[in-house]
Order: C-alpha cells, then structure tokens, then sequence
C-alpha cells in the first residue's frame, strides 16, 4: 500500500489546487482552492477557456460578481470528482470587513446553489482576523459552514473554535518558512524536521488543545513543503496537499505510522483559554511571525484577486 493510501487511513486527505483534472488519480475526500490557484489555473491552455467563457456570459456585471462566478465554476468542476467539499475563498480584500465578508460569502453560496450544488458541500474560506472570525460565526449561524485559512496563531486556533467555524486551516509550510528566514545561517535542517518542524508543532499544539476540549472544528494541516511535514502529522483530521506532494506520496511504500491520536491528547497536561477582541488582538500582535504571514498572505492573496479582475477585464474589453 502506497503513503497516501495509508495516510488515507488516518486522516481525512483534501486536494490543494486548481488543477481539477489532476484529482481523479489520488481520490481526494475534499478540495480547497484559494486566489493564487485559480489564477495560476485560468492562465494554463486546458483552462484558459472556462474564464472566457465565464466573463463572456456575464458581460456587464459588475467585476466582483464575475470573479465569484469563475471561482463557483471551479468549485463546481470540483466537486464533479470529489465526493465531499470544497473550499471556495471570499476576496482578500474584505479581510478586515465583517459585513462584506457576509453578503460576499452569501453570494458565493447562491451562486453554488443556482448551480445545483448543496451548500453542505461547500466550505467558505474566510482570513482568520478578528473581523473575519467574526463573519465566519456569524455565517455558521446561517447553515453556511467555513474554513478559516491564512491561520498562524494559536490565538487565532482558539478564536476560531469558540466561534464555532467548522475547519480552520494552520499554514504549516509558511511557519517553517519565517522560522527559517529567521535563523538565517544558524538553521538546522535536520533539527527541525519531524515533530520538531515549527510548522507541525503549531498544527499539533491546536489539535491537541481541540480534542482535550472537544471543540468541533476541524482541523486542516495546510501549506506543506515537504512530504515530512505530512507525515508527521498523520492523524490529523484532515490535510490538504498539492497534487505534487501527493504523486510523492504515492510513489512510495515506506510504512506511515499515525502520529496524532485524540486518546492522547485527551490526556495531555494543557489549561483552557479564551479571548476577546482585546486579548486576540493584543496575542496576534505578540506573535510577530503569525502577524506578519497574516498579514503578507493577505496581501498576496488579494494582489492575485487584482491580477484575476484584470484578466477577466482584459477578456470582456
């Protein structure tokens, strides 16, 4: 049995990519998509067309309606060759806006719908700042379910438990990548792989405190450079993996044994928390590496929306 058929046993696998022709070879439980896949997605040949033709029958509307039509279009194709969720992302630059995160979020929701597809089988994805934790809550009221991405805190872990989201995302590789850059020369590769990977210890640390406090949210390993960094975090709920890192997995029979397990951490030595605005805010600004990817992803992700409206004005022009 190959690593991902084993993985499969443990841990709920997703597929990170726009490349919904590439899914069907590793049967993926779910699927997340984000700004920068799409984008990356839309500018290759096969998928070129599914852009024009998107803005083509949507001519005249507004620009953001557009947009949110291509990505349910995706999200559709999707869900053709998955038999459970996707993910579909508001537009980074409502970030620090609740209410627009809402009706954006409600939007995405019809459309899917107008499509045919159920809202259950749809995962709204929001930044997970105090502003967008909010509106996930309030969305999960509502009977629309989300996964809070462009997460790095445990702060953020927690917040977004006690709002009741229903899957947060912890950015696995980006962590290594500050802790990385960070220490500069005095890295140890070989030190910190494993469990001892920045980026796992975050993931573990959140998965331990959900399952010692029976928080229902899920939890998403996301972000992986490497095939270590899933490995060891095999148990987790889910993990969702570039089709790249899955052929790797694939390719190989090295036994994968479960690293996390709820019975032990049910039994781990750790205190509950909570936060209010004030305290969320005042822990994420204390965390200069989840302050800064949170706030770099952010911009990223809505440099790559701009990038998407443009090619979609430069189709209808």
């Amino acid at each position: 049995m190959n690593q991902l058929d084993q993985l499969k046993q443990y841990t709920g696998v997703v597929a990170d990519t726009g490349n919904f022709r590439q899914l069907a070879q590793f049967t993926p439980r779910d699927a997340t998509t984000n700004p920068s896949l799409i984008l990356k997605a839309v500018q290759h040949p096969e998928y070129a067309p599914m852009l024009r033709d998107v803005a083509g029958a949507c001519r005249g509307k507004p620009l953001d309606r557009i947009a949110d039509q291509l990505l349910v279009r995706f999200g559709a194709e999707i869900l053709k060759i998955v038999p459970g969720r996707v993910s579909t992302e508001v537009d980074a630059r409502l970030s620090f806006d609740t209410a627009a995160s809402i009706a954006r979020a409600q939007r995405i929701v019809d459309l899917y719908e107008a499509a045919g597809v159920p809202r259950s089988r749809v995962l709204i994805k929001v930044a997970s700042t105090w502003e967008g934790i909010q509106a996930a809550k309030a969305l999960e009221h509502q009977g629309i379910h989300c996964n809070a991405t462009l997460l790095f805190a445990f702060c953020q872990a927690v917040a977004c438990g006690e709002a009741g989201v229903r899957l947060i995302s912890p950015f696995v590789g980006r962590i290594y990548d500050w802790h990385k850059k960070a220490a500069g020369s005095a890295w140890d590769e070989a030190a910190h792989a494993g469990a001892n990977d920045p980026g796992v210890r975050s993931v573990t640390q959140i998965y331990t405190y959900f399952k010692k406090f029976d928080v229902d949210t899920e939890v998403m390993g996301a972000s992986f450079r490497n095939v270590g960094q899933i490995l060891a975090l095999a148990g987790c709920d889910l993990l969702t993996i570039s089709p790249e890192l899955m052929g790797a997995l694939q390719a190989s029979d090295a036994p994968v044994a479960r690293v996390l397990d709820p019975q032990r951490a049910r039994a781990a030595p750790v205190h509950a928390v909570t936060y209010n605005e004030a305290s969320f805010r005042w822990a994420l600004n204390e965390d200069a590496m989840a302050t800064e990817k949170l706030a770099e992803g952010i911009r990223a992700f809505a440099a790559d929306a701009a990038r998407l409206d443009r090619m979609i004005e430069e189709v209808n022009a």
